[in-house]
């Protein structure tokens, strides 16, 4: 079981910064891709970024690439979500997500069996 608790959003203006962050409990941690997606109002789910076991390997958003800067720190249980020069377009609710098995693409929500409650993030222009 991992459980999944992110923190960090908020209201900022264009082309401000925040820094998101996904606490996980359990000791799967280190065993789970970890990703980022964001809902916002009247959409699907979307795929942000994704981070391996180690960190070695990273995916983005074509939307996000440049400005989104996934990482984590396996020794803290924290996968984190830098966001700078941020955009209206980047309001949503953003969702940390895991999954332990190699099934289906990292791109996918339906390849994650574990999720947190969200975090708004709202970007003001």
């Amino acid at each position: 079981q991992v459980q999944l608790v992110e923190s960090g959003g908020g209201l900022v203006q264009a082309g401000g910064s925040l820094r998101l962050s996904c606490a996980a409990s359990g000791r799967t941690f280190s065993s789970s891709v970890m990703a980022w997606f964001r809902q916002a109002p009247g959409k699907e789910r979307e795929f942000v970024a994704a981070i391996s076991r180690s960190g070695g390997l990273i995916y983005y958003a074509d939307s996000v690439k440049g400005r989104l800067t996934i990482s984590r720190d396996n020794a803290k249980n924290t996968v984190y979500l830098q966001m700078n020069s941020l955009k209206p377009e980047d309001t949503a609710i953003y969702y940390c997500g895991a999954r332990l098995s190699e099934r289906g693409s990292i791109r996918s929500k339906g390849s994650y069996g574990y999720w947190g409650q969200g975090t708004q993030v709202t970007v003001s222009s």
